[in-house]
């Protein structure tokens, strides 16, 4: 019942898609430092959350491996996040030619809607190009490629954590209580959960994530509302 290709033989691909599941997400995240307590994969463990709960609400989705190789800033010298040791980073022209080749052979094995979306800032311009310069190149083809800014919208996800009683003070260290609930959801390791409360530094942001079991009530929570925009965003391009 997985909704990840990589999970899937072919063969369950193939039925599937004959099924009716002809679309398929590929979501870009990234490996980069995200301050002294998350995981390089940050943007990767919460799509794995994200990904699974849009295909789910479509119903017709299967997801591509997520795609962590994006822009993280000048490889030499380094800039941005390259900065900090673990970072992985390609060129913008890499970046776009990569999702290039992966959405095109979705588009050869025969799926007809191909959604970009990126958990990350930076990932946004180069899955915006791609989507138009293919849309451009598909025009007389039966496949269609659709970018979802709407998925990645932190104002938006703060204003409703706001009206869940989560109040938040930047600390200035590139976490906040989303990404760590969302992290929690799939893993609390990823958010070296243990070593924290043993030297009392379980909070971010001015806000406790003790309980455990409260944060990541809160963090699902967060990945269906964050899944409800992004699937009304995808039917709305979709014209359905």
């Amino acid at each position: 019942d997985s909704v990840f290709l990589e999970e899937l033989t072919w063969l369950e691909v193939r039925d599937a898609m004959r099924a009716g599941k002809t679309t398929v997400i590929i979501a870009t995240g990234g490996i980069e430092q995200n301050g002294p307590y998350l995981a390089l994969g940050k943007h990767n463990y919460i799509l794995r959350a994200t990904t699974e709960a849009i295909a789910r609400k479509l119903g017709n989705a299967l997801v591509a491996p997520i795609v962590p190789f994006v822009p993280e800033g000048i490889i030499d010298p380094p800039t941005g996040h390259m900065r900090f040791p673990g970072t992985i980073s390609v060129t913008e022209e890499t970046f776009k030619q990569l999702l290039t080749d992966i959405s095109t052979s979705m588009k050869t094995h025969g799926f007809k809607h191909i959604i970009l979306i990126g958990d990350s800032g930076g990932n946004q311009a180069g899955m915006k190009a791609v989507a138009a310069d293919l849309s451009s190149t598909w025009a007389r083809s039966k496949s269609t490629i659709h970018f979802i800014p709407e998925y990645y919208d932190n104002p938006k996800e703060n204003v409703w954590l706001e009206t869940q009683g989560v109040r938040q003070v930047d600390e200035g260290i590139h976490d906040d209580f989303a990404t760590t609930s969302q992290m929690m959801t799939v893993d609390p390791n990823t958010v070296r959960m243990t070593q924290r409360m043993a030297k009392k530094k379980f909070s971010i942001n001015g806000v406790s994530l003790a309980p455990a079991n409260k944060t990541i009530k809160m963090g699902k929570k967060l990945v269906e509302f964050r899944a409800a925009e992004t699937v009304r965003a995808i039917q709305k391009a979709l014209g359905e």
